[in-house]
């Protein structure tokens, strides 16, 4: 396995157009399976389970990571997007200020990260505030433009 990007939020790979890409790595804290109420089933498989706030990986190393933690503080404790998309705790600020460190961490200098964020619930300048990092351009996408793509460069 040729592994390059890292995904330690993937869940059940939903932004991937090929889920079984073998050049990265996924990894989710979960690692289960559902039966939505439209009858399809949800599969949260990672390659490797893992806290985003604490990745298992020697710095620089990955030549690129996608960063696209839950989003959600209140959701309702069986409701399809708490399942889909996972929840944050209490600690929300403290846990994305972790996991953009431990991202930039294994990062190898001058490559990527991208960084995917729904505000419906928080605000997208309240998490770009959890890291020093600059970002160098943005993308909004979704039906009322609530979902930010967000592209860094890690510095040398």
């Amino acid at each position: 396995m040729n592994v390059q990007v890292l995904d330690p939020c993937s869940a059940s790979r939903m932004m991937w157009f090929d889920k079984g890409d073998q050049r990265a790595l996924f990894g989710d804290i979960r690692d289960e399976e559902h039966l939505l109420c439209d009858g399809r089933v949800l599969k949260v498989e990672p390659d490797v389970i893992m806290d985003f706030r604490h990745l298992p990986f020697p710095d620089a190393c990955f030549n690129m990571v996608v960063f696209d933690p839950p989003h959600l503080v209140r959701a309702g404790r069986e409701s399809w997007l708490r399942l889909k998309y996972g929840i944050l705790t209490d600690d929300w600020r403290d846990d994305l200020r972790k996991g953009f460190a431990e991202c930039f961490r294994v990062l190898r200098p001058g490559q990527f990260l991208i960084f995917k964020w729904n505000e419906t619930q928080i605000r997208v300048s309240e998490i770009l505030a959890l890291t020093d990092e600059q970002p160098l351009f943005g993308h909004k996408s979704g039906k009322r433009e609530k979902t930010h793509w967000i592209t860094f460069m890690k510095g040398s």
